[in-house]
C-alpha cells in the first residue's frame, strides 16, 4: 500500500471528513475566548440590516446559536451579496469590488424576517464540546476558505479534484454522465497508493464519473460495518474519505450539520470517527482533517480572497454569471488532528507556494501530492493552493492525545421531520440515485422525480438505487467486463439532451 515516497513524512493515512454549510465564525469564532491567537469573534462584529439605509440599525455577532430551523441562502447570487454588500447584477459583477462582508444580515432578511439574527449567531465553545477539545488538543486553521463562492455541489467537487469543471451549482447534465475531471483517487492509484470511501448513504463521491468504474467498486465501504473494524485491525488505506448521513430520520438523525439538522449529531459523528482513529494501531501515522464544504449563508468577518486566484482549468461558468473561478468563497471551519501536532496550534495563512496562495479545498489534493510524492497536480488550483503538512511540527508523536471526547448535549427537542421536503443536496443525491438505477431515462427525471418526495422516501430510493448499482457491477464483472467499464453510463438520446438542456440550464445556481 504505502511506498518509500512516504518516508519524508510520518503520515501514511489522511482521513477527510467534510461537513455541511457552516462558516468559521458561526462554528469556531468564539473559540477565540479560549485562545486569543485564533482570528475569531468578540461580539463587536456586526452587519447592517440594510446596506443602503444607515438608520436601519446593525445586528451584532452573538453567542446564541443552537438548533437552527431555517436554511440561510448560499447560492452564487446570495454569496455575492453577502460578501460585497450589494445584490448581484450582471453589469456590476464584472466590475472589481472589495469584499466588505457587510451583506449577510441584509441578504438573510430578504429571505425571511428574523433570519439576520440567525446568520449573525455563533456557538459557545461549550455548546460544541467535541470541537472545543479538538481545537485545544490539536490545531485549528483560521484561514481556510471554500473554493467557490457558491453552494455545496461545486465545493464538494473541489475537495477531491481541485475543480468543479465549470459548475457553480447543480448541473444535472453533468451529474448524469458524471463529472469527467481527474481526481486525487486516480493520482494515488497511479503511484501505488490506496484509498477507501466509507459511506452511510450512497456516496456523493459517485458524482465523479471515474469512480463509477468497476475497478473502484470495492473501494466503497459501509461506514457502520467496516470503519471501526478497519481502524481496529490497522487496515485503513492511505486516503480515507468518511461520508455522513445526509438524510434526517427519527431512528437515524442526519449528522452532516446541514440546517435544519441537529449540530449535536454532527458532534457525535466527529467524536465517533476520532475515537475509532485514536484506538487504531495506525494512530501514529494518521492526519485527520475536519472541514466544511461552504459557509451556508452564515456570517464570517474575514474578507474573501479575490486577488490572483487562478482558474483551475480555464472553464467559465454558465451564463449569465460567466464566473471565471478567480475568487474564493467564505471562510469555513477546519480542524487538523494528529499526534504529530502540538497542542493548541493555530494555523494561519500559508507561506506559499505563490504570494497569494490560500488554504482552500484544493489544499487537500496539494498536500496529498506532497506527502505521497505523486506525479502531478490535478489543476492549476491545487498547484497554487497552500499545503498543510508543516502542521506536523513534532519530532515524535504525542503519547497524551485524548482517547475519548465529550458527549454533546442534544439541541433539537423534537424528532426528525421525515415528512419534510428534500433539500437541494438531497434532491441531487436522489437524482444521482436515479442515474445509478437507470431512472434518468424516464420522463419524470429530474424535476418530477423529486418535487414531491419526502425525506423518508428519498432515503428508501437512494438505498435501493445504490443496491442496484452494486448488483449491476457484480453482474458486469461476472460477464467479463473490464475494470474501466461503467455500469450506469448515462446514455441519453440527442433529443433527450436537448430536452434536458432546456429544463436544466435554469437550475445551475440553486442553493444546496
Amino acid at each position: 500500500m504505502e511506498t518509500e515516497a512516504t518516508n519524508h513524512y510520518p503520515i501514511k493515512t489522511l482521513v477527510i471528513l467534510v461537513q455541511e454549510n457552516r462558516s468559521f465564525d458561526h462554528m469556531l469564532g468564539w473559540m477565540k475566548s479560549l485562545n486569543p491567537e485564533i482570528d475569531g469573534v468578540t461580539g463587536t462584529e456586526s452587519n447592517p440590516i440594510s446596506t443602503t439605509n444607515p438608520q436601519s440599525g446593525r445586528i451584532f455577532q452573538s453567542r446564541e446559536s443552537g438548533y437552527i430551523q431555517p436554511d440561510p441562502g448560499h447560492s452564487f447570487q446570495a454569496v455575492y451579496q453577502q460578501v460585497f454588500g450589494v445584490p448581484w447584477a450582471e453589469e456590476s459583477s464584472s466590475s472589481p469590488l472589495s469584499p466588505t462582508m457587510e451583506g449577510f444580515a441584509e441578504q438573510a432578511e430578504s429571505v425571511e424576517a428574523g433570519l439576520g439574527k440567525v446568520v449573525m449567531s455563533g456557538f459557545k465553545p461549550d455548546d460544541v464540546p467535541v470541537y472545543r477539545d479538538l481545537v485545544n488538543e490539536f490545531a485549528v486553521c483560521d484561514r481556510w476558505f471554500a473554493s467557490v463562492p457558491a453552494s455545496t455541489q461545486p465545493n464538494r467537487l473541489y475537495v477531491h479534484s481541485a475543480t468543479s469543471h465549470g459548475a457553480i451549482g447543480n448541473d444535472t447534465l453533468k451529474l448524469i454522465l458524471g463529472y469527467p475531471q481527474k481526481t486525487i483517487f486516480e493520482s494515488l492509484e497511479e503511484s501505488g497508493f490506496s484509498f477507501g470511501i466509507y459511506y452511510q448513504y450512497p456516496p456523493s463521491t459517485l458524482f465523479y464519473r471515474n469512480l463509477r468504474k468497476l475497478k473502484y467498486v470495492n473501494k466503497f465501504h459501509q461506514f457502520d460495518v467496516d470503519f471501526k473494524r478497519h481502524c481496529k485491525e490497522g487496515e485503513l488505506p492511505n486516503y480515507v474519505v468518511v461520508e455522513q448521513r445526509f438524510f434526517d430520520l427519527k431512528i437515524l438523525p442526519a449528522n452532516d450539520d446541514h440546517p435544519s439538522h441537529d449540530v449535536s449529531e454532527g458532534q457525535k459523528f466527529v467524536k465517533e470517527v476520532y475515537e475509532a482513529l485514536r484506538s487504531s494501531p495506525q494512530w501514529n501515522e494518521i492526519l485527520f482533517l475536519v472541514v466544511y464544504d461552504e459557509h451556508g449563508g452564515f456570517y464570517d468577518h474575514v474578507p474573501t480572497p479575490i486577488v490572483d486566484v487562478p482558474s483551475p482549468d480555464g472553464i467559465v461558468g454558465p451564463e449569465p454569471y460567466n464566473f471565471k473561478f478567480d475568487r474564493l468563497g467564505v471562510r469555513v471551519p477546519a480542524i487538523l488532528i494528529s499526534p504529530w501536532i502540538e497542542r493548541g496550534t493555530v494555523l494561519h495563512g500559508p507561506s506559499g507556494p505563490f504570494p497569494t496562495s490560500q488554504y482552500e479545498h484544493s489544499s487537500i489534493a496539494a498536500t496529498v501530492k506532497k506527502i505521497f510524492n505523486l506525479k502531478e497536480f490535478l489543476t492549476k488550483r491545487d498547484e497554487w493552493a497552500g499545503t498543510f503538512e508543516g502542521i506536523l511540527s513534532r519530532t515524535t508523536p504525542r503519547p497524551d492525545c485524548p482517547e475519548t471526547l465529550p458527549e454533546p448535549n442534544q439541541m433539537r427537542q423534537d424528532e426528525a421531520n421525515e415528512e419534510a421536503k428534500l433539500t437541494e443536496l438531497q434532491e441531487e443525491l436522489v437524482q444521482l440515485g436515479a442515474v445509478l438505477k437507470g431512472d434518468h431515462k424516464v420522463s419524470s427525471y429530474p424535476d418530477k422525480l423529486v418535487e414531491n418526495m419526502k425525506v423518508s422516501e428519498g432515503v428508501e430510493y437512494v438505498e435501493i438505487a445504490f443496491k442496484k448499482f452494486r448488483d449491476d457491477c457484480e453482474k458486469a464483472r461476472s460477464e467479463g467486463k473490464d475494470d474501466s467499464y461503467i455500469v450506469c453510463d448515462g446514455d441519453v438520446t440527442t433529443a433527450g439532451w436537448k430536452a434536458f438542456a432546456k429544463k436544466m440550464f435554469s437550475c445551475f445556481v440553486c442553493d444546496n
